[in-house]
């Protein structure tokens, strides 16, 4: 399986701010508006909308304009390709763990003689 590793960079760079994994989670429980997304953080709208921006340059999220009001909307799929390119790494640790487990058991085997 090929990914888009531009993609996946954007991703994790986008994941690397508290603040946009914040809003992220908020937005998987639904969609917001940007004053909304804004309310729980102390810092200026202009900020929170270029941490959107981030997350909208990455794909994380939509947005979409009613009237005067943006909603925002998760998107899930770059996660999703982001967690497949985890999951072969942490494949690897359980595979180094188990060795791990196994030369502690035979050891403690030799001890024990």
């Amino acid at each position: 399986m090929q990914m888009n590793t531009d993609q996946l960079s954007m991703t994790f760079s986008a994941l690397a701010d508290p603040t946009r994994r914040g809003l992220l989670q908020t937005l998987a429980s639904g969609q917001a508006t940007v004053g909304e997304l804004a309310h729980p953080y102390s810092m200026s709208m202009a900020a929170i909308s270029k941490h959107l921006k981030v997350l909208e340059n990455a794909k994380l999220i939509s947005r979409t304009k009613e009237a005067q009001w943006r909603r925002c909307k998760f998107e899930g799929a770059p996660l999703k390709d982001a967690s497949q390119w985890v999951q072969k790494y942490t494949k690897f640790w359980e595979g180094q763990l188990g060795m791990l487990d196994d030369y502690l058991i035979e050891s403690e085997g030799m001890n024990n003689d």
